[in-house]
């Protein structure tokens, strides 16, 4: 199997799965969303080799600050420039701009703390 066709399953996978935690907390979702879950995923997967051998709670920490990163700049995006309202969290203590809160960076740490975990298990 080529490493494009990998990287590009590792995309559509990440998506599919971003999105669908999407709809089991929130139920439902949004087109943008499955792109930024597989944009987020398949940066993990290109970072892999650095983030391997960090500590893994700082692998954690980089991980939740690229997905919180991607959270913020799609936000910018649709919600702020192109109105679509995907989301808001004004009303999140913490807040930047309705985007990004520390509520869900601190969701998004735990789940990279799993996912780096598992690798570092199973590699």
């Amino acid at each position: 199997m080529s490493e494009r066709f990998f990287e590009i399953t590792v995309f559509i996978l990440g998506g599919m799965a971003y999105g669908l935690m999407e709809v089991l907390f929130r139920g439902h979702t949004h087109w943008s969303m499955v792109i930024t879950g597989g944009a987020c995923v398949l940066t993990l997967y290109l970072i892999m080799d650095w983030t391997m051998n960090l500590p893994l709670v700082v692998a954690a920490l980089a991980g939740a600050g690229i997905i919180t990163f991607y959270e913020f700049c799609v936000g910018m995006l649709v919600n702020v420039s192109f109105g679509w309202h995907v989301w808001d969290y004004s009303s999140m203590p913490g807040n930047i701009l309705g985007q990004i809160c520390p509520l869900f960076t601190g969701l998004w740490f735990a789940m990279c703390l799993v996912f780096f975990g598992l690798v570092r298990l199973f590699a």
